[in-house]
């Protein structure tokens, strides 16, 4: 089958071979978790419990408030040592015991020919998860189909476009069972009648991984895309696939279609076949460590102790980024947690970064309009972002920007066009809310 794509993007280096090829191995449990009341897009949780309180492995210790919410559970079992701010969020912080005491509510939720789909959404909601991607959007929301919307199609992101991080990978290749598991879960909860998996060609093992455990499925395709970036983008994902456009300012769902991480669908896995909520999730620490690697970890152990697992810093480190290079955020705490978003860990050294460089004047190459994937003008987005022409920024379709960073990547004047996107952005919805 020939290797599909969607229009533009970019071929940046990629940097997989660090880990692609690493097994994921457990993390060590940290002697106490902080673990964020808010670790998704929406409201955050509200705390169910308080210092001195004795919590076990799954308990819900966050209650979800409103409908775009998520509840949060503790990830190891032991006392509550302080519900307060850390880094500005509310957080529980727990010291383990490291007994592994599970809340008596863990348990197997049935088979999935028998759970409806509103009893799959309700599991869903019930465990916590979020998508595992980096957006940390509510799964029991996305699920939700609203009146006159209908869904017939499911697509499971495997292609991990970003640089460096290869957790999908490993998952397709070691957990291929409980991914189409997931798949058909989230094809029940939405009615949908044909699922696709989109995994890009510089993983061929997971290819033949995710081919071998759909030989009796006839409702779910495996399909090979390009190596390119962004792919894994969902409006680009749905362009490659089904070769369908979401249109401006629309979501998949105005073309019938549902998108979900690789991650997401093992969680929910977990989540019918154990009752285990989100307590854990793979990561990938990579760059300047002595032992780039796959690991899974418990939600709340800090950035610090996941770097020691993989053998401390090579050299003076000049960034550290919570995900990949391209829309990945630098950190400059390492004892903060890693969350239910945490999909990679990427330290590059200050050899490597070099000398920040200065950005000149735009040269009118249009490199930024050749590469960016939502076919916007960068270029004019800056311009109007600059002279303070908010309003304007509509009728230029700014808020199609999905962020990938394509168009400051390829800009040969080291314009920070990316920064200025997201200030216009930023501009034009305070705009839009003071007009409300």
């Amino acid at each position: 089958m020939k290797a599909r794509t969607f229009e533009q993007g970019i071929h940046p280096r990629y940097n997989k071979e660090l880990t692609a090829g690493k097994a994921f191995k457990l993390a060590s449990q940290p002697e106490e978790v902080i673990i964020p009341l808010q670790q998704h897009i929406g409201a955050p949780a509200k705390p169910l419990v308080k210092k001195g309180d004795i919590v076990n492995l799954g308990q819900k210790i966050g209650q979800a408030t409103g409908f775009v919410s998520a509840d949060i559970h503790a990830s190891v079992s032991g006392e509550v040592l302080a519900v307060e701010k850390v880094n500005g969020s509310l957080s529980v912080k727990i010291k383990n015991d490291f007994e592994d005491r599970q809340d008596e509510s863990i348990k197997a939720k049935g088979d999935l020919k028998d759970l409806s789909a509103e009893e799959l959404k309700d599991i869903v909601k019930e465990a916590g998860i979020v998508g595992m991607g980096g957006a940390t959007f509510p799964t029991h929301v996305k699920v939700s189909i609203p009146e006159g919307k209908n869904v017939d199609k499911v697509i499971l992101n495997g292609a991990e476009c970003e640089p460096y991080l290869t957790v999908d990978h490993r998952t397709m290749v070691e957990q291929a069972e409980k991914v189409i598991y997931g798949l058909q879960a989230l094809m029940k909860m939405v009615d949908a009648k044909e699922g696709y998996i989109g995994v890009e060609v510089n993983k061929p093992d997971a290819i033949k991984s995710m081919q071998q455990a759909i030989k009796a499925e006839d409702k779910i395709s495996v399909v090979p895309l390009e190596v390119k970036y962004p792919q894994g983008g969902e409006k680009q994902l749905i362009k490659a696939i089904l070769d369908q456009e979401v249109p401006s300012g629309g979501l998949p769902l105005d073309v019938g279609v549902v998108v979900n991480n690789i991650g997401t669908a093992v969680a929910i896995t977990d989540a019918i076949q154990v009752g285990m909520p989100l307590v854990e999730r793979t990561v990938t620490v990579t760059g300047a460590v002595k032992n780039p690697q796959n690991l899974i970890f418990r939600i709340g152990t800090p950035l610090s102790q996941l770097i020691e697992e993989s053998g401390g810093f090579i050299g003076t480190p000049g960034k550290v980024i919570l995900g990949g290079p391209m829309m990945g955020q630098a950190q400059s705490n390492l004892d903060l947690p890693a969350t239910k978003g945490t999909s990679g860990i990427l330290v590059l050294s200050k050899d490597e970064l070099g000398a920040y460089p200065e950005a000149g004047p735009c040269i009118r190459c249009a490199r930024c309009v050749d590469a960016c994937p939502a076919k916007l003008l960068p270029t004019a987005l800056v311009n109007l972002t600059k002279a303070d022409m908010n309003l304007k920024l509509q009728d230029y379709h700014v808020l199609d920007c999905i962020e990938c960073g394509s168009c400051t990547y390829v800009c040969p004047a080291n314009i920070e066009i990316l920064q200025w996107v997201k200030l216009g952005k930023e501009n034009l919805q305070a705009e839009l809310r003071k007009s409300e």
